[in-house]
């Protein structure tokens, strides 16, 4: 039987270890108290698009920072992030012919798991920085002590930023016509102008035809207002249970049914590569909610254990419940996903099917920066999009670590990043490399531009 803490006697994988108990206890009952960050019925209509999706009649768009920051936590990172999604799903919008559910790993990002539970610099060993709502980044005893009060800063901070995207999603920041017009100075300035001026062309017309027949910014909210959800892995799993709301709206008095649970700490949860045992806490734990959630799936994972993992997961076989983020790295995803794919469809199992190219290509230079190749990630979403097309599934969506700024943690793109590159300024990741803002629009168009 499932219950909200029935993940702690299991396999506890990714967890920190905190010297204080009673503080923690203390600080879960505090969040326990505060009020949801996303609501039940924010994360049924979430489960209906991504059921489209399932269907083939949407597109997913997942992105969004690596591991957000308490120092780096500003409006004008959150709406620059904000922005460049809004920017890319314009752009796929047209290349999918389909609508573009927008999905920001935003306001909860903030744990991260980790290889080693220890780094060691010189003689001195500390637990491994594991992201801001557990420890510091700074290589000291008091910053790397787990500290579970990190993560009543985190709620504050998750409040305050789906505030604001609450209010750039309905208060006309991401108006479609704005949203082209930003897209139109990236194509001026970008290197491969004369690929992308058609594409940006059709986008003219298509407004311009809309327009004419009386579809406007004022009147149609479609034109004007976008939905927006938030998500992140589940990693930290006292944060996410002390957010765990029950529904009333699905009780039955009848038979003394209290209501689903919820997961209320983002509208969609995923699981990791790093915690998908099957006897891990993180899969009881999201077995047992309501939200949609995600499945990572790298090289290692094969069609048996898959299907026993949809079973736990989604048994009643819920169309937009459960959606598989493939990582196999571009190198390796025409090896090992047709067989994921050939079993699920045998099984009969919905599901959506979602491509992260980036954990899955991850290198380190020569200089010592850990980063990713423009080329690789574009490589393994093609392929990813190339395998479904011969296997007669569909490629649901992508997954991009990316931020709207304008750093320098990938290499590639239009403005020929390279090793050197990396090291002169701009690298700013806490964790993972990231696809800046012109690389991840780069990215939307080169994804246009095989369609």
């Amino acid at each position: 039987m499932w219950a909200p803490d029935s993940w702690r006697q299991k396999k506890q994988i990714q967890l920190p270890v905190y010297p204080n108990l009673e503080k923690l206890s203390q600080v879960e009952k505090t969040l326990g108290g505060y009020p949801p960050l996303v609501f039940a019925g924010e994360t049924r209509i979430l489960k209906r698009r991504l059921a489209q999706v399932s269907e083939g009649k949407a597109f997913l768009l997942q992105g969004g920072d690596c591991a957000e920051s308490f120092q780096d936590f500003k409006a004008n990172s959150i709406r620059d992030t904000f922005r460049i999604l809004l920017q890319m799903a314009a752009i796929l919008t047209l290349s999918e012919k389909r609508p573009v559910i927008k999905l920001g790993r935003v306001a909860g990002q903030f744990a991260k798991p980790r290889s080693n539970d220890q780094e060691v610099r010189g003689e001195l060993s500390l637990p491994s920085y594991r992201g801001d709502i557990i420890n510091g980044f700074d290589f000291a005893k008091q910053d790397r002590t787990p500290d579970p009060e990190r993560m009543l800063r985190a709620y504050t901070q998750a409040a305050s930023t789906l505030n604001l995207l609450r209010a750039f999603s309905q208060g006309g920041y991401a108006d479609l016509h704005q949203v082209h017009a930003w897209n139109l100075d990236f194509v001026k300035k970008s290197v491969q102008n004369s690929n992308y001026e058609s594409i940006a062309k059709r986008l003219d017309e298509t407004l311009a035809f809309m327009e004419a027949i009386g579809i406007t910014s004022e009147s149609s909210a479609q034109i004007r207002v976008v939905e927006f959800f938030t998500s992140h892995e589940a990693l930290l799993l006292p944060y996410e249970q002390a957010l765990l709301r029950q529904d009333s709206t699905t009780a039955r008095l009848q038979d003394g049914y209290e209501g689903d649970w919820y997961a209320c700490a983002a509208h969609f949860l995923w699981i990791g590569e790093r915690t998908r045992d099957i006897d891990s806490a993180q899969i009881e734990f999201l077995r047992g909610v309501k939200n949609p959630i995600g499945l990572k799936c790298g090289p290692s994972m094969t069609p048996d254990d898959l299907i026993k993992l949809i079973d736990v997961l989604s048994p009643e076989n819920e169309a937009g419940r459960l959606t598989l983020i493939t990582r196999m790295g571009h190198q390796n995803l025409e090896k090992f996903l047709p067989k994921l794919i050939r079993r699920v469809r045998k099984e009969g199992r919905s599901v959506v099917w979602c491509c992260d190219p980036m954990h899955g290509n991850t290198i380190t230079t020569s200089n010592g920066y850990k980063t990713r190749k423009f080329a690789h990630i574009l490589g393994e979403v093609n392929a990813f999009k190339e395998v479904h097309e011969s296997e007669g599934t569909y490629a649901g969506g992508v997954h991009f670590e990316l931020t709207g700024k304008d750093v320098v943690e990938c290499l590639g793109g239009d403005r020929v990043i390279t090793e050197e590159n990396l090291a002169a300024g701009g690298y700013e990741t806490l964790c993972d490399p990231r696809l800046n803002a012109t690389q991840a629009l780069e990215l939307a168009f080169q994804l246009c531009k095989t369609k």
